[in-house]
Order: structure tokens, then C-alpha cells, then sequence
């Protein structure tokens, strides 16, 4: 028999706030995160907005003189990790730390210092290059500074899996406590992607959203008739999660309870989703056979809802595919119509926001949705958040590659 598994911790670092409780009011009041890129000179692209991280600073998390040896995209996970940690009230010196774990990744890892050191190079010769380059820029670095930063030794990862990072870090952690390898796991995702190159990269793939510049707010707009690509986000989320024996055991506050979790491949395109949804669905079905919930005992869909042509219908169609007749009464809304998309950061900070859906019985809005179109007619939870109660929840992540991955989240009960 398997364990059952408790989030006990959530720590956030988003553009529309740094903490749980900035992050949740944020997204009860609809607050929009996106702005003009600030991060450098992006007069000559053709997408010039994002959703930035603003006021952070890595010194209040970590060493100072540390924190310069540590890539932005590391820093937000220490951070994010720091914060989980401490909302959890876990003492680490009271515990086991060889039975605490680290599952923690980056779609993209360090390219903002990939990018920094390759100009060296090209400029002033290889004697320039920095020995911290390859240990700030690899994809793993994230978990090993998640690790070290506070000493835990159990299972220790990173999964890379594009915009479903963040979900199958949280996913792969969730099935090591079922079976019994760690008490406790820190998992999540985390991005530092608005960077020359990486901007660049998106914008000649024509997938960022180009006709809002002068507009930035309403640059993302999931589910809108009007949509025309996604806005690129940073961040990061990470959750504590504990066996629930072990969430008992010292007192813990439990937010939610996860259930169930999905992954599977389209295995069609390497940034298309497959047609009509239909491996999404699949996913979305894997999980909730793997929670023994039916879809009518789901209220709401945290939707990677990316405000691309593509994805929303796409997963919208795949909604309809699972729910049937029932869709309709399903509440779906996308948090990056508020934060941009996080990439690897998104399944993170998403699954904060459905665990704070389940326990609050409370529904983040899908802002700027005003141009309804046919085809997309569920309950995007448009404009304003909604209270409704929430038994149990979907949070979806797809990425390019054709990874798809779903976790439900339930209310807990003994």
C-alpha cells in the first residue's frame, strides 16, 4: 500500500509577488504582472513586454558574496525554497535530513549567463571565462543549490521536460514519497529566461505575442478570440511535500492533498500539440484514473492556457474530450493571463495556485478574456475571481517536445 502525500509548504516567486500571500492576493484581485522588458534594450525585437520578477533580492535568501556565484534562475529557487521551508515550519535540525529530497527543475537552466559568458569569449579571448560559468548555467544547478543551501540529502533530480517541468518534478516527488524513498520532498520548478538570446530564440519562432508593445497588459490573453502568443514569464514555485504520516506526525498545515499524477508524450511535434487534444486528454485521464476520481468530482482546471492559438483549443477540446457533456460545468482558468508563462517555472507556481484554489475555495480569474470564440465556451472564470468549493483539481503543463503532465489536487480528509 502506497503512502498518501500532503502539501505542507509553498514558496513562490512570481511577477505579480514574492511569497505565498503577495502571490494569492495577487491573483484574487486580477493583478497583471506583465510590462515592458526591462531586463535590457529590447527596442529591436518584435515582442518587447514580459513578466518580470521586480524587488528581488537575492540577499535576503542567501550569502551575498554566494549569490554572484549563482545564476538568477538558481537564485529564485533557493528563494522559492527558503519560503516553502519556512510556511511548512519544518525544523530542519529536528529531522532526518537524508530522508528529504530535492526535486527541482529549469526548462531552459542558466542562458542568461550562457549568453553573458559567450560574449566575453567572442570579445576579449577564453582567458576571460569565468570558472563559475559551467556550474551556473547547467540545468541541474537549481536542485544541487536547493540541496546544499539547506542540507538535504535524500533523492536529489531534475527533470527537464520544457513547460512541463515544473509538473513532473512535483509528479516524479509525489511517486518517491508513495513509495516510501524520502519522508519529505521539496519539488517545483524554475525560470531566469528573459535574456537577449532566449527572447530572440522565441520571437524568430513566432511564438511570443508581438502586437501588444504598446499595450503590455494585454499582451496575454489566454482563451481570447484575439490571442496571438504567450508572454515570456520568470519565476519560480516550489512545494513541500510530505507523507501524510509524517505531515501528522509533527502538526503540519495541509493545504491539499495530491491524488493523482499523469505524464505521457504526443509524440507528434516538437512544438505542436498534437490534434485536438488528444494525448492531453489521455494525460488528463491517466491522472484522475490514478486519483480514482471521476471527472464529474473535479470543479476546476488550472489550465496551461499559454494564450496561444494551438494550446487553448487544443486543451480546451481535450477538456471536452474528458468531461463530455459535463464541461460545461467545470471551471478552467489560465493564471499566465496574470504572470506570463513561466516556462519550467509554470508547473510550480500553477500547482501553488490550485492548492490555494483547493483550500480556499476560491478560483484565480483568466484576465483580459473579451473576445469569446466559437469552439472555446467553457467557464474560463473570466475577468474576476470566483468562489466556488473545490473538492478536487487538474493542473496541466504541456511542453514542446510533446511532454504532457497533469496532478490532481484533493481537499484533504482523514
Amino acid at each position: 500500500m502506497s503512502n498518501r502525500v500532503v502539501i505542507t509548504g509553498l514558496g513562490v516567486v512570481s511577477p505579480v509577488g514574492i511569497g505565498k500571500d503577495a502571490f494569492w492576493d495577487a491573483m484574487m484581485t486580477g493583478k497583471n504582472g506583465i510590462d515592458k522588458i526591462t531586463r535590457f534594450d529590447a527596442t529591436e525585437y518584435k515582442a518587447q513586454v514580459a513578466g518580470e520578477v521586480k524587488d528581488f533580492e537575492p540577499a535576503d535568501y542567501m550569502d551575498k558574496k554566494e549569490s554572484k556565484r549563482i545564476d538568477r534562475y538558481a537564485q529564485f529557487a533557493v528563494a522559492a525554497a527558503k519560503m516553502a521551508i519556512e510556511d511548512a515550519k519544518l525544523d530542519l535540525e529536528a529531522e532526518d535530513r537524508e530522508r528529504i529530497g530535492t526535486y527541482v527543475g529549469s526548462g531552459i537552466g542558466g542562458i542568461e549567463t550562457m549568453h553573458g559568458q559567450y560574449e566575453k569569449l567572442f570579445d576579449k579571448g577564453p582567458s576571460r571565462i569565468s570558472p563559475f560559468f559551467i556550474p551556473m548555467m547547467i540545468g541541474n544547478m537549481a536542485a544541487g543549490h536547493v540541496s546544499i543551501a539547506f542540507g538535504l540529502k535524500g533523492p536529489s533530480s531534475c527533470v527537464v521536460t520544457a513547460c512541463a517541468t515544473g509538473t513532473n518534478n512535483i509528479g516524479d516527488a509525489f511517486r518517491v514519497l508513495q513509495r516510501g524513498d524520502a519522508d519529505v520532498m521539496l519539488a517545483g520548478g524554475t525560470e531566469a529566461s528573459i535574456s537577449p538570446a532566449a527572447v530572440a530564440g522565441f520571437c524568430a519562432m513566432k511564438a511570443l505575442c508581438s502586437d501588444s508593445n504598446d499595450n503590455p497588459q494585454k499582451a496575454s490573453r489566454p482563451f481570447d478570440a484575439t490571442r496571438s502568443g504567450f508572454v515570456m514569464g520568470e519565476g519560480a514555485g516550489i512545494v513541500v511535500l510530505e507523507t501524510l504520516e509524517h505531515a501528522e506526525k509533527r502538526g503540519a498545515h495541509i493545504y491539499a492533498e495530491v491524488v493523482g499524477y499523469g505524464t505521457n508524450s504526443d509524440a507528434y511535434h516538437i512544438t505542436s500539440p498534437a490534434p485536438h487534444g488528444e494525448l492531453q486528454a489521455k494525460c488528463m485521464a491517466l491522472a484522475l484514473k490514478d486519483a480514482g476520481l471521476t471527472p464529474a468530482e473535479v470543479d476546476y482546471v488550472n489550465a496551461h492556457g499559454t494564450s496561444t492559438h494551438l494550446n487553448d483549443l487544443g486543451e480546451t477540446e481535450a477538456i471536452k474530450t474528458v468531461w463530455g457533456d459535463e464541461a460545461k460545468n467545470v471551471s478552467v482558468s489560465s493564471i499566465k493571463s496574470m504572470t506570463g508563462h513561466l516556462l519550467g517555472a509554470a508547473g510550480g507556481v500553477e500547482a501553488i495556485a490550485t492548492a490555494l484554489a483547493v483550500e480556499n475555495d476560491m478560483l484565480p480569474p483568466t484576465i483580459n478574456y473579451e473576445h469569446p470564440e466559437e469552439g472555446l465556451d467553457l467557464d474560463y472564470v473570466p475577468n474576476k475571481a470566483k468562489a466556488k468549493t473545490v473538492r478536487a483539481a487538474i493542473s496541466n503543463n504541456f511542453g514542446f517536445g510533446g511532454h504532457n503532465a497533469c496532478l490532481v489536487l484533493k481537499k484533504y480528509a482523514k
